[in-house]
């Protein structure tokens, strides 16, 4: 049976609440991977807490997923394993990660590494998430139940 398995620690409130509820509506289970720091009781979904160190969660996530599977991440390390399971992956503002996308992605990120580390990069985080990050995810994640993507 598919299941929905989410990187809890990073994904947004109101996108976990989308995720149980789209969900819901498909009757596919949900499970949250969280470390132990975090403390969420989604309705409606089981809910997995691993250690508080660095990628406990992603060996949680990747040890859980299987071909069919559908994973939400923002860590593009984790959505390359996943997808080499034959799962589909997602981002929380709706980013699908495919075999075609994800080499650049992670080239991106290795380039981001080495600019922050000489010091020629000014780091700023992420933008504010949107209402229209919120749509776009829901849109992509009942594309990818409903058609595969």
């Amino acid at each position: 049976m598919r299941k929905i398995i989410v990187d809890g620690d990073a994904c947004p409130a109101v996108i976990k609440q989308e995720i149980v509820d789209i969900a819901g509506n498909y009757d596919i289970p949900v499970v949250f991977v969280v470390s132990i720091s975090h403390d969420i009781w989604p309705a409606g979904a089981e809910v997995v807490r691993v250690d508080n160190l660095p990628e406990a969660v992603d060996m949680a996530v990747a040890n859980r997923v299987s071909g069919g599977d559908i994973v939400v991440t923002q860590d593009y390390g984790l959505a390359a394993l996943v997808l080499a399971k034959g799962a589909r992956c997602l981002s929380p503002r709706g980013l699908v990660y495919t075999e075609e996308n994800i080499d650049g992605l992670l080239f991106r990120r290795h380039l981001s590494a080495v600019q922050r580390r000489s010091g020629r990069a000014r780091i700023k985080g992420p933008r504010a998430f949107s209402k229209a990050d919120c749509r776009n995810f829901s849109h992509k994640l009942r594309q990818l139940i409903e058609i595969g993507y």
